[in-house]
């Protein structure tokens, strides 16, 4: 048998083998439960409104760690509502750091997680850990044999479980005021389709990733991560084989999201829609045929350099279809933005965005959250 023969029988016997260790502890956190319930009948009043790092900075101002003041988002500054979901970066939780990718220090996310549980909200981690092989950033794709040397066997594996021990000790330590885990929403490994990441496309074989994903998944899960729900998010595909061709498995798999940027350069508006109207058509196949919420994980428009893409661009592409979340990315500077401002040019038309009865943030949350839960008692 020759090596590559080799590799393929081991990745498909670690595949099984993960399979059967999936189905044994495969239960979660009530909360968890509640937050999978929610994602899957959300939809039928709207789609819920995210922001990466939302109460952390926003522009021309950040969070002081230390202040008991009430969280501050742009978000809410222009609308009186926070974001029903709020995404976070673990980057650098992997060397102990008091501070991740962004400069956010941990204790204030653990804060602002807790403080957005409390008020009815959704947090969700990606992660941009740096390279385990080169010692690069996530960006550093210049070794191709990155995934396959911390797999089982590689000679940076050890390593990078100790990374995943990290950031099991943190979202661990997520918890509410009785003392119990916050559920969270987890998408590792993000926009894989691409390969500007050193997990991406060109970088590692499909099973090499799928097994990167389920090793990812078990070691977290054998940690106490029981409170973690998954959301598998390549970067936009042109169909469903495509999207599907990394895909772990529904036993690995709890939301279908993707993530899908205009672009600022040229007139990308209607390339942009359909791009989305595309992947939302064949995700909403997918996610109704394997009974999971399908949404977009990532998606804006730099600067937003238009006075009507809130309801001229976005909604008119999501709220055709049953999309649980969507969630736009950091507001770092007023020259690098995804969401609006009080002075902003397309503030006025979020407004109108905002008012619409099938965009929800987190008041609408909080009432629909009360309503399942009388639902099910």
């Amino acid at each position: 048998m020759n090596d590559t023969k080799f590799l393929s029988v081991c990745a498909a016997v670690f595949l099984a083998v993960s399979s059967v260790f999936a189905a044994e502890t495969n239960s979660f956190t009530p909360e968890a439960q509640k937050l999978q319930r929610l994602l899957m009948e959300i939809p039928a009043q709207g789609t819920l409104f995210g922001h990466h790092e939302s109460t952390a900075y926003g522009v021309g101002w950040k969070a002081d760690p230390k202040s008991d003041a009430p969280s501050r988002s742009d978000i809410k500054d222009v609308c009186g509502d926070y974001p029903a979901v709020i995404g976070w970066d673990l980057g650098q939780i992997e060397h102990d750091s008091a501070h991740n990718i962004d400069g956010v220090p941990f204790d204030l996310i653990r804060r602002e997680i807790t403080a957005h549980y409390q008020r009815g909200g959704i947090s969700l981690f990606c992660w941009h850990a740096d390279n385990p092989l080169t010692g690069g950033n996530a960006w550093d794709v210049k070794d191709k044999t990155v995934v396959q040397s911390i797999l089982p066997g590689g000679d940076r594996h050890e390593k990078f479980l100790s990374w995943l021990d990290k950031a099991a000790v943190f979202m661990n330590s997520i918890t509410n005021t009785n003392g119990v885990k916050v559920p969270l929403i987890f998408r590792p490994w993000h926009e894989h389709s691409g390969s500007w990441f050193w997990w991406g496309h060109d970088l590692c074989t499909t099973e090499q990733f799928k097994e990167l994903w389920v090793m990812t998944r078990n070691h977290l899960r054998a940690r106490g991560c029981d409170q973690l729900i998954y959301a598998y998010s390549p970067d936009v595909t042109p169909n469903a084989d495509v999207y599907m061709e990394r895909y772990p498995g529904d036993e690995f798999v709890e939301i279908l999201g993707y993530d899908c940027y205009q672009r600022s350069k040229g007139n990308d508006r209607e390339a942009y829609q359909a791009r989305m109207n595309n992947i939302l058509t064949f995700l909403t196949r997918l996610g109704k045929e394997r009974q999971k919420p399908i949404a977009c994980t990532e998606t804006g428009f730099e600067a937003i350099p238009c006075d009507d893409w809130w309801t001229g661009v976005l909604q008119p592409c999501t709220g055709k279809y049953p999309v649980s979340f969507l969630l736009v990315w950091r507001n770092a500077r007023a020259e690098h933005r995804y969401a609006p401002y009080p002075e902003s040019r397309d503030s006025k038309d979020f407004l109108l965005y905002y008012k619409n009865p099938a965009t929800l943030f987190c008041r609408d949350l909080e009432k629909f959250s009360k309503k399942l839960e009388l639902k099910n008692e």
